[in-house]
């Protein structure tokens, strides 16, 4: 008699498209192979398979919709100031060189008539930054997924972000950091952008 199985109080399973998962695994043994590898060797024998999964789950943003995370969560409220969700983690792939720019995002909105979960502004950053990007168009699709969404009065992106295309290969520059901004409405406005600015500068006491 089978023993019947445990249930977890909570277990992540990761699910992956087997037929998606199966080409890339050809591919990426042909590209070891490629490189001058023994792809045959002991330490290399999984690596394609475990190349072909991480491929998968970094560039998954293709398939999730940006404006449905934010309909999901949509909420009438008179809530008519700043709303900030800063130092959003992103991890990211360049899609000139496929090597990851890693930084993080402020963003803020002002409500007109409709707000939308704090987690929700989180999971766009990561749809979008979970896609090949470059930290320009990552910026404004931030920014223009919010104002089509929801219509605020405005909103403000801000990511800063270093690249390791800079770091690891080309001009080596280890330290330098890539910022790229982008406004709509009320922050079009010097001293609304001021504000925003000086309250993602700042840290909790």
């Amino acid at each position: 008699m089978k023993k019947p199985i445990e249930l977890l109080s909570y277990e992540k399973i990761e699910k992956f498209n087997p037929e998606n998962i199966a080409k890339l695994k050809n591919h990426y043994r042909e590209i070891l192979n490629l490189i001058g590898e023994d792809v045959d060797r002991e330490g290399l024998l999984e690596t394609p398979l475990r190349l072909a999964k991480s491929i998968q789950f970094l560039t998954q943003g293709y398939d999730h919709d940006p404006e449905e995370i934010l309909l999901s969560a949509k909420f009438k409220e008179d809530y008519r100031q700043m709303v900030i969700v800063k130092d959003i983690e992103i991890f990211s792939m360049c899609e000139h060189h496929m090597i990851p720019f890693i930084g993080k995002a402020h963003v803020a909105y002002i409500p007109n008539g409709y707000i939308t979960g704090l987690s929700k502004i989180a999971r766009v950053v990561e749809v979008y930054s979970r896609r090949l990007q470059v930290q320009e168009r990552l910026t404004t699709q931030i920014k223009d997924t919010i104002q089509n969404t929801l219509n605020p009065l405005g909103v403000a992106v801000v990511i800063e972000a270093r690249h390791l295309c800079m770091a690891m290969r080309g001009v080596q520059k280890q330290h330098s950091v890539t910022t790229t901004s982008d406004f709509t409405g009320a922050f079009e406005r010097a001293g609304t952008r001021a504000e925003f600015i000086s309250l993602v500068s700042s840290t909790l006491s």
